[in-house]
């Protein structure tokens, strides 16, 4: 099946908790086994309980793809030091280090909050670890992207108030096709309220019917 549904420790918002980052998911150190066997079995890739700076919320804190990841700056040495065995690392700095909530990727490109200041030590630097073109964009006006659009190499799904030019920019860098929807009952939260691989979807548990085939059809996940 190529979505699920459920909560992660009793909400429905499963993107802020859970990264897809290359084959990899990261999920909260503080799920129960039994959970984090149901989630994996479900994606069907390799699973990695972590934590960022003590902090579950991994879905709002990571973000990356089979090349780097970007990550807060209340990871501590030990999480970095996890994190590089997974790739290159870019810790983005206090006040915009959300990096979850600000970026969203797959492995053609990157879409980045204006909130990130340009040049090599914001967008570019992103950009290089990740090993993509990173540009920098909001997402139905909101600076929160990653919260706003939900990607895999196959589609993206958006705000349904994502404007024509920002749809266009997001297919253009992403290399993927641009659809809008919401999740969680009406949420247009669609990256807060999904994580996605490349062939599963998770969504928390109040997501329709229809929500869920929108988001099928949008990732390709048919």
């Amino acid at each position: 099946m190529g979505i699920s549904t459920g909560d992660i420790l009793g909400h429905s918002q499963v993107g802020v908790y859970l990264s897809v980052i290359g084959d990899v998911l990261f999920l909260p150190r503080s799920l129960d086994s039994e959970a984090v066997e149901e989630i994996g079995s479900a994606f069907d890739i390799e699973t990695y309980p972590f934590m960022v700076g003590g902090s579950s919320l991994i879905g709002s804190l990571l973000k990356g793809n089979s090349k780097g990841i970007a990550v807060a700056d209340i990871a501590t040495e030990e999480d970095l030091d996890e994190l590089t065995s997974f790739g290159d690392v870019v810790v983005m700095q206090s006040g915009v280090n959300a990096a979850g909530n600000l970026v969203e990727c797959n492995e053609i490109g990157a879409i980045v909050s204006p909130v990130v200041p340009p040049g090599a030590n914001g967008v570019e630097m992103i950009g290089e670890v990740l090993g993509v073109n990173a540009v920098r964009s909001k997402v139905a006006g909101h600076d929160t992207v990653g919260s706003m659009l939900v990607a895999n190499s196959k589609g993206a799904l958006a705000h349904p108030d994502i404007t024509t030019d920002e749809a266009r920019l997001i297919e253009n860098t992403l290399g993927v096709p641009v659809m809008v929807g919401t999740v969680s009952f009406g949420s247009p939260f669609i990256g807060a309220g999904c994580a996605a691989s490349d062939a599963h979807a998770m969504v928390g548990t109040g997501s329709t019917g229809p929500e869920m085939n929108r988001i099928e059809d949008a990732l390709g996940l048919i």
